[in-house]
């Protein structure tokens, strides 16, 4: 990856849209935007928030969170640290 983020950002790999719900296949059109995801990179954090996140953590973010980009055909989030809701634990 060819990318890191700056200062409390990070860069997060969103999870598929689910495709079918009890046997109902949904169109992609009607797909609800995921709100979990896995985090590929991070910054360095600020002197007054350091980083708690790292690469791998799979976190939930709000449904607005961040701003969509894509690098080498794959959507990314980029986000503050402070806009992501939880970790999950593993």
């Amino acid at each position: 990856m060819n990318i890191k983020p700056l200062a409390d950002r990070v860069l997060v790999l969103p999870a598929q849209a689910e495709e079918k719900v009890g046997g109902i296949i949904i169109p992609d059109t009607a797909k609800e935007k995921p709100l979990k995801g896995n985090v590929v990179a991070v910054g360095e954090g600020t002197k007054d928030e350091p980083m708690i996140l790292k690469e791998g953590d799979e976190v939930l973010y709000g449904k607005y969170s961040g701003t969509e980009l894509e690098l080498e055909g794959v959507k990314y989030l980029i986000m503050r640290q402070s806009d992501v809701l939880a970790v999950f634990n593993k």
